[in-house]
């Protein structure tokens, strides 16, 4: 067995442990939650006898063991149950409702990167620089605000002082259900479907969550990238380069960068992953339609199926994010074994 079948291997059965670890895990959070998702189904003041009805056609009256075995089939055929709150499939309500979170993350990590990496790499160039110290601390306060005093600063200002955004959702009422689902992406659906109008209208409606997202993701995007730069700019191979006469823009994105690039990825990877698990207090301040404020809802009213689902979710996201970030990294640097 060649070594990069070895690797393979060795990688795919990490994946696989990892995951049925995540598996387990998400299982007892929902057994060990204080709340009983018998009564959140059947109400409190329901009859014993119904309670206890319920509580054995849910399963709940079996050992843990058996449950588990029941839970992981379940898994396997993508059935993970029923939702009390809308009375659908956890899976069908997370098909609705992650795109929503998926478009504003994507919208997210794009802007975050174009802006944060080359203000990493004028901050690393320019070290002790009036910019370098202005990026700095630009980053520093994208890192100690929390999000919801940004977001709820931002509705504040720009939707009720000024009155130049849209209010709280994903579109205005008259857009609602107008537009054809293909990707879920609202600003892609409403281009297929040649709504113009309703492109712009969800555009305006993202500009304010995506911006506050894309502001946290930035501070810490550019206080990586600078890091990196700092060291590679310190590296023999810069030091020689520069002793050529070659130019400084070429040293920087010729010889300096692409070293930077290939550490960039796990971090891009990363950051995007953590927007995905981390959009909950910004979808709940906007009133965004996503997997954070279906998750926030769902646990508001003990409705633990769409909760345990939808952080089985993200946490296998989170796991695939990494190792697809582990195998560019692999395929970008030869260096790496």
């Amino acid at each position: 067995m060649t070594g990069a079948v070895k690797r393979g291997v060795s990688t795919l059965g990490s994946l696989l442990l990892t995951l049925f670890g995540l598996t387990v895990l998400t299982f007892f959070i929902g057994r060990v939650m204080p709340t009983d998702p018998v009564l959140a189904a059947v109400g409190d003041n329901a009859p014993q006898a119904v309670v206890e009805r319920v509580r054995a056609e849910m399963g709940l009256d079996q050992p843990l063991y058996v449950q588990f075995g029941h839970y992981l089939n379940q898994l396997l055929h993508g059935d993970l149950g029923r939702s009390v709150l809308t009375s659908n499939s956890v899976t069908s309500d997370i098909a609705r409702f992650f795109p929503a979170t998926m478009e504003l993350a994507t919208a997210a990590i794009l802007i975050a990167a174009l802006i944060g990496i080359p203000l990493g790499v004028w901050a690393a160039v320019r070290q002790g620089s009036w910019l370098d110290q202005s990026i700095r601390v630009i980053c520093l306060a994208g890192h100690s605000l929390p999000v919801f005093v940004l977001a709820l600063l931002s509705l504040l200002l720009f939707y009720a002082v000024l009155g130049i955004a849209p209010g709280p959702g994903r579109q205005d009422i008259i857009w609602q259900d107008m537009i054809p689902q293909v990707t879920g992406f609202l600003t892609v659906d409403s281009l297929l479907a040649g709504e113009y109008d309703a492109f712009r209208d969800a555009l305006a409606h993202m500009a304010q969550p995506v911006c506050i997202l894309a502001y946290f993701s930035m501070a810490y995007i550019t206080r990586m990238t600078r890091t990196f730069m700092l060291n590679a700019l310190s590296g023999e191979f810069v030091i020689t380069a520069r002793a050529k006469g070659l130019s400084s823009r070429r040293v920087i994105w010729r010889h300096a960068f692409p070293t930077v690039a290939v550490q960039l990825v796990t971090v891009l990877a990363l950051t995007y992953a953590g927007l995905l698990e981390g959009a909950v207090v910004t979808e709940n301040v906007f009133a965004w339609p996503g997997l954070g404020q279906y998750l926030t809802t769902s646990l508001m009213n003990a409705d633990m199926n769409p909760v345990v689902g939808a952080t089985l979710l993200v946490g296998t996201v989170y796991v695939l994010l990494n190792q697809l970030a582990d195998l560019l990294y692999r395929l970008c640097d030869p260096r790496v074994k």
